[in-house]
């Protein structure tokens, strides 16, 4: 049995005192979020996880309150969804596509512009402490979720199917690299100034793979990233993404916005020398620069204080390190409000905003989905944590689909955009490829 008895009878008694509405019990008990929905995913249809590298996670299965939102204002809809109707204290874990108007390919079928949910059942874990949450909706019956929870058993350890023959890509690399040598003239001509273009690979693999043990197999060669997962029924997208949208924690607000990426070295000096080469690098720089400066011109009507390093710093990874420039202050702005203003940033985008975003769907020619969207939690008094949609899969049976984009401005070669690409994608590349 996976969760204790004791913490299932304190949940039902406390279900019983529980008001009209949505009826929630939260409970202390010794959990892993990930353990659970890898224990119930399949049985519940759909299943949430979200984990911080600071060691918060939310792990969730089914849902006992959903909203939906499309288009430019999607992010003030959800928020305002939370206010009126979720449950008291209890989280809704959110995730968002990249285009207000939602995905549109039938890949991504049961992904919605933007959503915010409470699980019927997680596990909430900060500070290393995780509480249980029954959420039941209105009208339903707690003895069917307790039930179900009493019947979900420890998981065998994870196990992730190998990828098999050669994968496709999309589009092909040769269209891809004449389309971003196409856009470095686009840039050199002043529109626009820097423009993000993303790629595809398709994965067949020798089983269907189990959705979150991937995300556990993420979790552990990643650690220094949020590691997500969102199953929606035969689908669903993982990955670990490094870098943080936003935070907001009372009037606290924090973002970290990364670009420029290198490689990790073989061993601590070439480590090193591949770092200061990244740190200097002219065409690098300019590409964050452009990136931080969009961050905080949207962020500055919103935020009373801003606090920012003259210079990026190096953040490292497993396989690759990027330029990021950590940013924070005060608020008054609620998370959404700040997504909002941010999304999406120039890391995914482009500068300026709307010429990029112009450029990309003219010529792209893949339907991003939820890559370089959004996934993270949010509650009810405006605060939560959301992370770029990075580094990630799209899962559907036998097949998975690898999402990577590389920043285009005057200077780059269309050879080594396509390398940064692949260097994105190599964590999940290399779990597939080991099986």
């Amino acid at each position: 049995m996976l969760i204790p008895p004791a913490a299932l009878a304190e949940a039902e008694a406390a279900l019983r005192t529980s008001g009209e509405g949505i009826r929630v019990a939260a409970v202390r008990a010794d959990l892993d979020p990930l353990e659970l929905v890898r224990a119930g995913a399949g049985a519940f249809g759909s299943a949430v996880f979200f984990s911080t590298p600071t060691g918060r996670s939310v792990g969730g299965l089914g849902a006992a309150w959903t909203a939906r939102a499309a288009g430019p204002t999607r992010f003030v809809l959800l928020d305002r969804a939370l206010c009126r109707s979720s449950p008291g204290e209890v989280g809704a874990v959110v995730g968002f596509s990249f285009t207000p108007g939602g995905p549109c390919a039938p890949e991504w079928d049961g992904f919605p512009a933007a959503v915010a949910l409470v699980p019927q059942l997680a596990v909430w874990q900060r500070g290393g402490e995780s509480r249980l949450v029954l959420a039941v909706p209105a009208g339903g019956s707690p003895a069917a979720l307790l039930e179900a929870a009493a019947m979900l058993r420890r998981p065998p350890p994870p196990r992730v199917p190998a990828s098999t023959g050669r994968p496709r890509e999309l589009p092909p690399a040769g269209e891809w690299m004449d389309l971003v040598a196409r856009a470095v003239t686009a840039v050199r001509a002043g529109s626009p100034d820097k423009v993000v273009l993303a790629r595809a690979r398709h994965l067949a693999l020798a089983g269907a793979a189990e959705p979150f043990d991937v995300v556990a197999a993420l979790r552990d060669r990643c650690p220094g990233c949020h590691a997500y997962g969102w199953q929606a029924g035969p689908a669903a997208l993982v990955g670990a993404s490094p870098e943080l949208l936003m935070s907001r924690t009372g009037d606290w607000f924090e973002t970290r916005p990364l670009a420029g990426s290198a490689r990790r070295g073989a061993d601590a000096e070439e480590d090193r020398r591949l770092g200061d080469r990244l740190l200097g690098d002219p065409k690098e720089l300019a590409e964050h620069a452009f990136v931080v400066e969009e961050v905080a011109s949207h962020l500055a009507p919103l935020v009373e204080t801003m606090d920012r390093p003259p210079g990026p710093r190096l953040e490292r990874l497993a396989g690759v390190q990027h330029l990021a420039t950590p940013i924070g202050g005060t608020t008054a702005a609620r998370l959404l409000a700040l997504v909002e203003a941010l999304h999406p940033t120039a890391a995914v985008g482009g500068v300026p905003r709307e010429e990029a975003l112009a450029y990309i769907d003219e010529v792209e020619g893949i339907d991003r989905g939820w890559y370089a969207g959004g996934m993270g939690w949010a509650d009810a008094s405006g605060d939560g944590e959301v992370a770029v949609a990075l580094r990630c899969a799209l899962l559907r049976g036998p097949e998975a689909l690898v999402y990577a984009g590389a920043g285009i401005v005057a200077d780059s070669d269309p050879g080594a955009e396509m390398a940064e690409t692949d260097l994105k994608m190599g964590a999940l590349l290399d779990i597939f490829r080991a099986g």
